[in-house]
């Protein structure tokens, strides 16, 4: 299906996505959409025929547990409700722990890399098939950014895309700001990556900014599309013409007329990269094409279940890594520690912008505080469940370990964590209540 030229629907640039010209699809995030009814906005555009994709950022694919029932069925309904072509994922695990390694269930609160290894593809690849089985239409699976490198992988991040579209079938959604970060993060050639992989499996392309510090590449989402991003948008065109390409942006949102600007560069960069060059790549070639575009592949290994072993095996691995990532236990042999303190610092920093996002009193109430409160929080506490969880996990921790100086901040706090903590909502009549006696006494 040929997408075209889109942008990420975020809530906050609603009103400029509408007003944008010349945009063929959008993609929203699929966790912040209900299941029964869309915000007015998407309603809107839908009307106009401006197609809408889902795009999953918690199944956690790449993880050694078997994908979530429940999760599986959210992102089907949103499929359904919207009516779309495909669904996204990404290649990535988001959490580790449980029954597995019987250890404590942690949660990373963003995507962390799966190590390139055939232990990890094959649980991979069994868990995208159940993904598969459980959705209404084609999955597209997207390469993640990362800061930091797996030791003794097997495999180059080509040959592992090659090989999960192989036996699988799934298509691909290539990231190429995130192949430009693992270029500079990990010394891993864009070019090369291209050559590798199938990119006759390519159902769309993210383009998106980040920013450079101190020689670590973050993949920020809030800043504008660098020169050398759109030079590996160039390599990819130049061996494909991609079905659909989009723009990404999640923070610090500029206004419409820059959207449009950076919209229109990603269509200059399009066209001057000129008609696809014969494809090349050993990998590729030998590939039957016939299973790139389906819904589950003809691969040797289709169907074929992990390995013995390779569940406990990735398990093992993946919770060391994460819980010395978020609950400082010591680092796994062959990482790089100062990457994995860099990496640290990225989860801490995203949880507290998230909660600030999804819990926003929190920050009104703290002020100034909040940042190094929470920072100082995330130290001691590991994330075992959602973004609202671990908001509520805070404001109970500042709670009992002593409270606010400020009496008036002291009981907004405490009023803002029992009115979501308790079995139910206060009632209508309490809450006015309170909000009037906070007036009374100059909230």
């Amino acid at each position: 299906m040929k997408l075209g030229i889109g942008i990420g629907w975020r809530p906050e640039i609603a009103a400029e996505v509408e007003a944008l010209t010349g945009i063929d699809w959008v993609e929203a995030v699929a966790e912040n959409l209900c299941a029964d009814h869309l915000p007015g906005s998407l309603v809107r555009l839908r009307e106009r025929g401006v197609t809408v994709v889902p795009h999953g950022v918690s199944l956690g694919l790449g993880g050694a547990d078997r994908p979530d029932a429940g999760r599986l069925a959210s992102l089907a309904a949103r499929a359904e409700l919207l009516g779309t072509p495909l669904v996204t994922e990404h290649i990535a695990f988001v959490r580790a722990g449980g029954p597995l390694t019987a250890t404590p269930r942690l949660e990373a609160g963003h995507l962390l890399p799966v190590p390139r290894t055939w232990d990890a593809l094959e649980v991979l690849c069994e868990n995208v098939r159940i993904a598969q089985d459980s959705l209404p239409v084609p999955l597209a699976l997207e390469n993640i950014a990362a800061l930091i490198s797996w030791p003794d992988e097997e495999l180059t991040e080509g040959q592992f895309l090659a090989e999960l579209v192989e036996r699988t079938g799934v298509r691909l959604l290539i990231d190429v700001a995130n192949l430009h970060t693992n270029h500079v993060n990990r010394g891993e050639d864009p070019a090369k990556a291209l050559d590798e992989l199938p990119v006759e499996a390519i159902a769309y392309v993210h383009v998106a900014g980040g920013v450079e510090k101190d020689g670590v590449w973050h993949d920020t989402h809030a800043h504008p599309v660098t020169a050398p991003v759109l030079d590996v948008l160039a390599e990819l065109r130049s061996r494909v013409d991609p079905p659909g390409v989009l723009l990404e942006r999640d923070d610090a949102f500029p206004p419409g007329a820059e959207l449009a600007a950076e919209l229109e560069t990603i269509r200059g960069t399009l066209r001057a990269a000129g008609e696809p060059e014969t494809i090349r790549g050993t990998l590729r070639a030998a590939a039957p094409a016939s299973g790139a575009g389906n819904s589950r592949g003809a691969g040797p290994l289709a169907g074929k279940p992990a390995a013995p072993g390779a569940r406990d095996r990735t398990a093992v691995a993946q919770t060391a890594l994460l819980s010395s990532l978020v609950a400082g236990t010591p680092a796994p042999e062959g990482f790089d520690h100062r990457r994995l303190r860099v990496q640290s610092r990225a989860l801490a920093a995203k949880r507290a912008d998230v909660v600030a996002k999804v819990a926003p009193e929190l920050p009104q109430i703290l002020g100034d505080g909040y940042r190094a409160a929470f920072l100082d929080y995330a130290r001691a506490r590991p994330m075992s469940g959602g973004y609202r969880r671990d908001a509520l996990d805070f404001a109970e921790r500042i709670l009992i370990s002593g409270g606010l100086a400020d009496p008036v901040a002291q009981r907004r706090l405490t009023h803002w964590w029992e009115d979501r903590s308790g079995p139910r909502p206060p009632r209508r009549t309490a809450r006015i209540v309170r909000a009037a006696r906070a007036v009374l006494v100059g909230k």
